[in-house]
């Protein structure tokens, strides 16, 4: 049966190990609010085990890492130089990662995110018997824009969720991820998957192929907090990126964004349809999209106006066309300062 829309996950009886993996290149700006956000978690730190890995960064990331976890035994940095296998770029930091982590479960989140001190706990409450991924949600902080961007996450995720809810497996977020040691090995690990650099669609991918159940969870403790893209470029660069991994979707989450792409062009179609029909449907669409925005956002614990949440449907128009304009662009991948041809990236 579905899980009931809204319902808190209750915490589970025992507390396990955990090994909680973030893989950083070149994070000098953000890896210390990282690493206080994990520092301030609610679980017992002899039951920690979090491995950050510097991946042949270039700046000051190894030495932040090591200054921030002196006096803190639970953290460990771990130095990536060596590819493991045919693995390359992240995947091969998350390889090494997975290598080096002792317990059976991998929590996996990002250099840029900040969780919040009941992550663990509310992560490890969805994991049942079979169950080998869960997903939490992710928004975004900053100024207007970065709201913007976080509210783009929320719905995303939220509509994910609900196709999770009735069985049907899309994606998950290699930022707010957690996989047991046992789905994880099931599969051969990241060294036995072709690159992609979709990494977080691969695992996913390949754990629910392997019969491993899944859960998503919108609920405040499993709320990360990502930066933003700082300026439209890094977005673009960013969404670019996520779009390589479109043609591995299940079709009904490729329906749906194709959906977007076909409304937007029958709406809009000069003279195809009368005025006040085009603003009788879009103001219906606005209205239902800010509904659903609000219930994510109640059930999350996050907070936004309802002037961002208006500016949230011009955004996402020209978003998807600037997107989808980039896409097309015959320019490399960029993801953590390498560059991929569109069919390197897998």
């Amino acid at each position: 049966m579905p899980r009931p829309r809204g319902r808190r996950l209750q915490p589970r009886p025992y507390r396990p190990r955990v090994s909680i993996l973030v893989a950083a290149r070149n994070e000098e700006a953000a890896i210390a609010r990282c690493l206080r956000s994990l520092a301030n978690l609610n679980y017992p730190a002899r039951l920690l085990e979090i491995i950050i890995a510097d991946d042949k960064s270039t700046d000051r990331t190894a030495e932040i890492v090591e200054e921030f976890i002196r006096d803190k035994p639970q953290f460990k940095l771990l130095r990536v130089r060596q590819n493991m296998g045919t693995t390359q770029g992240k995947c091969n930091a998350l390889a090494h990662l997975c290598r080096a982590a002792t317990a059976d479960y991998f929590l996996f989140t990002d250099a840029d995110m900040a969780l919040s001190p009941d992550w663990v706990t509310g992560m490890l409450a969805a994991v049942e018997p079979g169950v080998g991924v869960v997903t939490g949600m992710t928004t975004a902080t900053g100024g207007l824009y970065g709201r913007l961007q976080g509210l783009d996450w929320l719905f995303g995720l939220n509509l994910i969720r609900i196709m999770a809810d009735h069985k049907l497996p899309a994606s998950s977020i290699g930022n707010n991820m957690l996989v047991t040691r046992e789905a994880y090995e099931s599969i051969g690990g990241y060294e036995a998957l072709a690159f992609s650099v979709s990494d977080d669609l691969q695992l996913f991918r390949h754990v629910v192929a392997r019969g491993w159940q899944f859960r998503h969870v919108s609920e405040p403790r499993t709320l990360g907090v990502s930066l933003a893209q700082p300026d439209l470029i890094s977005l673009l660069r960013q969404r670019k990126r996520w779009m390589t991994g479109m043609d591995r979707l299940p079709w009904y989450l490729s329906g749906l964004f194709m959906l977007y792409g076909v409304f937007y062009g029958v709406l809009f179609w000069p003279g195809f349809l009368p005025l006040p029909m085009v603003a009788g449907i879009y103001g219906l669409k606005i209205a239902l999209q800010t509904l659903f925005l609000l219930i994510t956002l109640r059930q999350t614990g996050h907070r936004e106006n309802l002037a961002v949440l208006l500016l949230y449907e011009p955004y996402l128009c020209l978003m998807s066309l600037a997107v989808l304009a980039y896409t097309a662009w015959p320019s490399h991948i960029v993801w953590k300062q390498r560059r991929y041809t569109w069919a390197e990236a897998g």
